[in-house]
C-alpha cells in the first residue's frame, strides 16, 4: 500500500519523503520498483496535473525547445502515436486547431498498430508504417510530403538489453528510411534510441541524407536510462538512381 508523506505546513525543516510501496502478493519485485518510481516521478505527476497522456510529452517538448520543429503550418508524421502525448503537445504549437487566426494552419498526422484515443487537433489512423504502400497512404491522408517525421517508437522488452538495444536500432532504421520517402527537402526526422554500440550505421545512414544530426538525452528521460534521441534536421532530399 502506498504511503504519502505529510509535510510540515509551516515549510520549516520539511524533507521530500519518497512514496514507498509494499510489494503485494502476485505482484514482483520488479513491478513493485516500478510503480513506486511511477509514484516518485516528478515528471508523472506533472503530466497528470497539466493533462498529458504520459510524461514522454515532456521529451518532445524539450526537444522542440532546442531545435524548433513545431511551428505553425508544419505538417507532422507522429509514428507509433500511442497513447498520444507527442501529438498534444504538436497541435498548439503547429495550429492545427486554427487558433491564432494570424498564423498558417498545421497537420499532425499519427499512425500506431492499436488504436488510439481521439485528440482534438489530430488526425490518427491504425496503420503498420512497415506495409508497402504505407508511405503513399500516409501522404495521401496528410496533403502532401511532411516537414517533420517523429517516432517514440520502442520494441517489446526481451528484459536482455543488448537485444533491446539492437531492436529499437533497427527499428529507428526503418523509420528513418520511411522518412526519406515522405519528408520534403529540409524535412527533420526525430526518433528514440538506446545507446549500446550499435548506432554507427544509423548515424552514417542519417549523416548521409540530413545536413545535421544531434543526439540529445533531454531532462526528462530518466538518468538511470539509455534513452536518447537522434534529431536530424536538413533533409537533403531523394537520390537520384
Amino acid at each position: 500500500m502506498a504511503k504519502t508523506p505529510i509535510k510540515n505546513s509551516s515549510g520549516r525543516g520539511q524533507r521530500d519523503l519518497t512514496v514507498k510501496v509494499k510489494s503485494a502478493r502476485g505482484r514482483s519485485q520488479s513491478s513493485t520498483r516500478w510503480l513506486q518510481r511511477q509514484l516518485n516521478d516528478p515528471y508523472v505527476v506533472r503530466a497528470k496535473k497539466d493533462g498529458y497522456r504520459g510524461r514522454a510529452a515532456y521529451k518532445i517538448l524539450e526537444l522542440n525547445e532546442k531545435f524548433q520543429f513545431l511551428v505553425p503550418g508544419a505538417r507532422i508524421v507522429d509514428l507509433g502515436c500511442a497513447p498520444g502525448g507527442w501529438m498534444q503537445v504538436a497541435v498548439p504549437r503547429i495550429n492545427s486547431l486554427g487558433e491564432r487566426k494570424a498564423k498558417p494552419m498545421g497537420t499532425i498526422l499519427g499512425v500506431d498498430l492499436q488504436e488510439v484515443e481521439p485528440i482534438p487537433g489530430a488526425v490518427i489512423h491504425q496503420l503498420d508504417f512497415l506495409d508497402e504502400g504505407a508511405d503513399k497512404q500516409v501522404m495521401d491522408w496528410l496533403g502532401g510530403q511532411a516537414d517533420v517525421v517523429m517516432s517514440d517508437m520502442a520494441a517489446s522488452s526481451s528484459g536482455h538489453k543488448q537485444t533491446d538495444h539492437l531492436r529499437i536500432i533497427a527499428l529507428c532504421e526503418a523509420a528513418a528510411y520511411f522518412s526519406f520517402d515522405v519528408l520534403v527537402e529540409g524535412g527533420t526526422f526525430i526518433a528514440k534510441t538506446l545507446a549500446g554500440g550499435a548506432e554507427g550505421d544509423l548515424q552514417k545512414l542519417l549523416k548521409n541524407r540530413f545536413t545535421k544530426v544531434a543526439n540529445v538525452k533531454p531532462p526528462s528521460s530518466r538518468q538511470d536510462s539509455s534513452e536518447k534521441f537522434v534529431v536530424a534536421t536538413g533533409f537533403k532530399g531523394p537520390i537520384d538512381d
